[in-house]
């Protein structure tokens, strides 16, 4: 009789593990109902995402980048253009500069062959006036001459 006595006073072993279990069942019970929700929300919006959102992104960066390769392609015959244009103008005004070039040789060697021709000429003065000058003074030495033996 003491150990009914005690069991039933004192030992709460069976009562607490009753307890322990229908609070272990209810937790699980609430918890994997919300969790099965979490889930089926969670399936919910990735179903959404694969059937709706990605092929309309997808359609959308198709369209955005076929548009931006025809932008990119376009500015890239531009530039092309561009540099084909001053490429032709870089050797035009090489052509011109060369031609300048040219022209200022030319130029500077006739310059160069009047001077020399002038020079010729101012020289050949130059000795004709000695000339006449040593003539002038033989002339003028001789008839000094004539007035100097007397």
């Amino acid at each position: 009789d003491v150990g009914e006595i005690y069991s039933r006073l004192l030992d709460h072993r069976p009562v607490i593990q009753g307890e322990i279990r229908y609070f272990v069942k209810e937790f699980e019970e609430k918890r994997g109902l919300r969790e099965l929700r979490v889930l089926e929300n969670l399936k919910n919006t990735i179903f959404e995402t694969n059937e709706h959102v990605l092929p309309k992104c997808e359609q959308a960066m198709h369209d955005n980048l076929d548009e931006a390769i025809k932008r990119l392609q376009a500015a890239n015959s531009k530039i092309h253009r561009l540099q084909e244009r001053e490429r032709e103008e870089r050797k035009l005004q090489a052509d011109k500069l060369m031609a300048r070039e040219e022209k200022r040789v030319a130029h500077r060697e006739e310059l160069m062959k009047e001077q020399q021709k002038k020079q010729a000429e101012v020289d050949e003065e130059h000795r004709k006036a000695v000339e006449r000058l040593k003539e002038q003074y033989s002339e003028m030495e001789k008839e000094l001459a004539k007035y100097v033996s007397f």
